[in-house]
């Protein structure tokens, strides 16, 4: 299978695209973590990696370059991950749904 490394320009849309989409998984998240019918362990898991991107202790010390910060984001973004994953998909479906409710009918 041939496979093709992106181009600069489609690693460009695609952070683009992130961080355009940024304000609704943020959304997402947050009436995620507020709903009830979301189990406490996924919630949990997020406080704790918020926690750990926000106290002084590390694993790797953010003193070290590069590493230091590294570890923070990559706790970050597996816990975001495991969070969506981990709630039930037909509640992660009626908050999207929801959103882009609101973003059509802002437009």
């Amino acid at each position: 299978m041939l496979r093709m490394e992106p181009t600069r320009a489609g690693r460009t849309r695609a952070t683009l695209g992130f961080l355009l989409n940024l304000p609704n998984l943020l959304r997402l998240y947050w009436r995620l973590f507020r709903d009830p019918r979301v189990t406490p362990w996924p919630k949990a898991l997020l406080v704790g990696a918020l926690a750990y991107v926000i106290l002084p202790f590390d694993v790797i010390p953010d003193m070290l370059p590069v590493i230091g910060e590294v570890d923070d984001l990559v706790i970050v973004i597996v816990a975001a991950r495991w969070f969506i994953q981990w709630c039930p998909p037909e509640v992660v479906r009626e908050h999207v749904q929801a959103i882009d409710r609101r973003y059509e009918a802002a437009l």
